[in-house]
């Protein structure tokens, strides 16, 4: 009896022992291992929302059959990782999640579709020694953000008139987010103006989740700046600035050869936008260290609407103000507004830069032979 009555009393003994070695010793294991599961279904939770949107935005031919499958595959996600909880069934769910994504992959882009009209034609450039010929130029009137004539023509320029390059950045709402583009000056001819932006068809509009799901084609927009500009600041009342890039000649002439040559790829290959890798400012930089530029990544890339500040600390716009009057200064809503329609594109463009910083003056003189 008296044995049995050690063991019983030395059994608690040993549990408390036990106890005190876990919550002592493994603690830090302990918290380290849950952190690995936080992140574990952090990991899953992402692949989920990335399946359900892929899926949602799938090139799937009915609305009703994606949003229907989208569902689905969220639904079938829950089940699987907080009700049911079985290795087998989540086996089951990754396999499914990696067939959406082979699937994915797959989704080309195609040159053609029903486009919005102010997207229908492709640019291209055809050059020849130093002389440019751009078909597809867009030049359109427009009478309200929606409705205007429509006018392509065929412009020509020279390389060794090319004098300097800006940037525009244009806002819905002034704040991280912006849209960026750039115009090519020439010393005898109104500046060439590209915008890279999504080639939406008839009736969609743009969406920032679904521009990151092969909602839409990449497009060149090369064009007037009574049009690129005008209808961003006359028509859709969007905040503008302006700014004058600090490039060397050879650099401008190099990022405007890099621009034309993607804008032929475009008209014989068509490709996808994508948010986070082949949006606006972030080809703008890419095609800015293929011309020379050196740099590491920075986050104000993806922010680009503090892409100003960030060229402005690099030194690659005016630095003689402090940037919140270069910013005040280089707003043109005002100049773009007050300017008469019937203004030709050269006046136009002269009448926008008026007072702004680096604009009174040829900032470079153009290449010679």
């Amino acid at each position: 009896m008296k044995l049995k009555e050690t063991k019983r009393s030395s059994s608690p003994m040993s549990t408390e022992n036990s106890k005190t070695f876990r919550s002592g010793e493994p603690v830090l294991f302990r918290i380290f291992r849950r952190f690995l599961s936080t992140i574990r279904v952090l990991l899953w939770a992402a692949a989920g929302a990335w399946g359900t949107f892929a899926i949602y935005y799938s090139n799937l031919p009915s609305g009703s059959m994606r949003l229907t499958l989208a569902v689905g595959f969220a639904a079938f996600g829950i089940w699987a990782f907080l009700i049911k909880r079985t290795p087998k069934v989540r086996l089951v769910y990754a396999g499914i999640l990696l067939g959406v994504l082979a699937w994915f992959i797959a989704i080309p882009p195609k040159m053609s579709r029903e486009w919005r009209k102010e997207v229908a034609i492709m640019p291209r450039a055809v050059i020849n020694g130093d002389k440019v010929t751009l078909t597809g130029f867009r030049n359109f009137e427009y009478q309200s953000r929606d409705h205007f004539t429509e006018h392509y023509e065929e412009r020509i320029v020279s390389l060794d008139d090319l004098t300097s390059v800006d940037l525009f950045i244009s806002y819905w709402s002034v704040g991280p987010i912006g849209h960026t583009f750039l115009s090519f000056n020439f010393d005898n001819a109104p500046p060439v103006c590209i915008s890279i932006e999504t080639r939406p068809e008839v009736g969609e509009g743009f969406s920032p989740i679904a521009s990151a799901f092969k909602e839409y084609e990449l497009f060149y927009a090369v064009g007037d700046e009574r049009d690129l500009v005008g209808v961003r600041t006359n028509h859709r009342n969007e905040e503008v600035y302006l700014y004058r890039m600090n490039l060397p000649p050879e650099a401008v002439r190099r990022l405007f050869l890099v621009y034309l040559e993607r804008i032929n790829e475009l008209a014989d290959r068509a490709e996808w936008y994508y948010l986070f890798r082949q949006n606006c400012t972030l080809n703008i930089v890419r095609y800015k260290n293929a011309a020379g530029r050196e740099g590491s990544f920075d986050i104000r890339h993806l922010l680009n609407g503090w892409i100003d500040r960030y060229f402005y600390e690099t030194e690659m716009v005016d630095t003689s103000m402090p940037f919140e009057e270069l910013r005040k200064t280089s707003k043109i809503n005002e100049a773009a507004k007050s300017a008469d329609p019937s203004l030709d594109a050269m006046e136009f463009s002269r009448r926008i830069r008026e007072g702004l910083p680096g604009h009174g003056k040829q900032s470079v003189e153009p290449i010679k032979k």
